[in-house]
């Protein structure tokens, strides 16, 4: 059985494996052990409650019981920007006109901004190759908002995603090279490091004081603002399907989008009821539900058949076993 579940030191070496595997622009999964070992401290922290909560990182592992082979990762950040800037580019749209020319145009520039601090972040959405299908990307990427739902108040009312921009077969990327490196003198890989790692000063030393026009930029550049990596398009169904949208702002680095939803709107963390749980040996339902637990210590989320009668959700006993809850428990379903 698939379950998630929080990560804590023990999961060194799967976030390592997984770091490696994500590839370049993954800058919230660095190549670096001891970068690693300090956010699983974190997550162990902030599950604990041992951290004030706008301050915690909720990490999340995908798990397979039977072999204990751990082949996903997800995270909840509960509020960004408050130790380091959070920096995007705005794309804004200008007007300029000459009425007796009677000529008008529209420019979009890019505006270097640091709009969404204190905002939550879901992210670090990554899973193995032999993962992606049948559903388990699925069950990832909504255990967070579960993790969101269990709790509300310990997070912001407004949560953001980014998502990975584009990068070609050989591991280029077309804004950095023709953008964003003419301002960073660095390699990719090492502003992507520095961003993880320290307090993002030498953004704001070097990045552009000015607003950038679009127009002026070589086509491969402009062609890729706001896109997707191609492995991150499944991730962006997802989050349009919760209720995610663009916002305007765009990666520094890599020009990828970041889109966002009140929490209260997001479709798992509003539809999902809170339930008594009743076990059983079996159950009869024809369609598999996201079961939760009810709070974020300890959270674990499945997806598997459950009977629901009311307020009561009926679980099997093997259900009931992975997420660690008896009859009684409150369990959060969505259906």
């Amino acid at each position: 059985m698939l379950v998630v579940r929080p990560a804590g030191p023990a999961d060194l070496d799967f976030l390592l494996e997984l770091a490696i595997l994500s590839g370049p622009g993954f800058t919230s999964l660095p190549e670096d052990p001891d970068q690693l070992a300090e956010r699983l401290d974190l997550s162990r922290d902030s599950f604990a409650g041992k951290i004030e909560p706008r301050h915690r990182w909720y990490t999340l592992m995908l798990e397979e019981t039977e072999t204990g082979d751990v082949d996903g990762i997800g995270s909840v950040k509960a509020a960004v920007g408050l130790n380091r800037p959070f920096f995007s580019f705005r794309v804004v749209t200008n007007t300029q006109s000459s009425p007796s020319l009677g000529i008008r145009l529209e420019q979009k520039t890019l505006v270097l901004v640091n709009e969404c601090t204190g905002w939550t972040e879901v992210g670090s959405l990554f899973l193995k190759a032999d993962r992606r299908k049948g559903g388990a990307g699925r069950l990832l990427s909504q255990s967070r908002y579960m993790l969101i739902g269990a709790e509300p108040d310990l997070f912001a009312d407004t949560v953001l995603a980014e998502l990975r921009g584009v990068f070609t077969p050989d591991g280029a990327c077309p804004f950095w090279d023709h953008v964003a490196h003419k301002f960073f003198p660095m390699d990719f890989d090492e502003a992507d490091r520095m961003t993880g790692s320290t307090d993002k000063q030498f953004i704001l030393d070097l990045a552009p004081r000015h607003p950038i026009y679009m127009d002026l930029l070589p086509e491969p550049a402009r062609a890729v603002i706001g896109k997707v990596h191609p492995q991150g398009v499944p991730a962006m169904a997802l989050l349009e399907s919760e209720g995610f949208r663009p916002n305007g702002l765009i990666d520094i680095f890599d020009a990828g989008p970041t889109v966002t939803c009140d929490r209260d709107n997001i479709r798992t963390v509003r539809d999902a009821r809170s339930l008594k749980v009743a076990v059983a040996q079996e159950v009869e339902a024809e369609l598999p539900a996201l079961i939760s637990t009810g709070s974020v210590g300890g959270f674990r989320s499945v997806r598997q058949r459950a009977s629901i009668e009311g307020d009561v959700v009926t679980l099997t006993a093997e259900t009931a076993d992975v997420l660690r809850v008896k009859s009684g428990d409150i369990v959060r379903v969505k259906t």
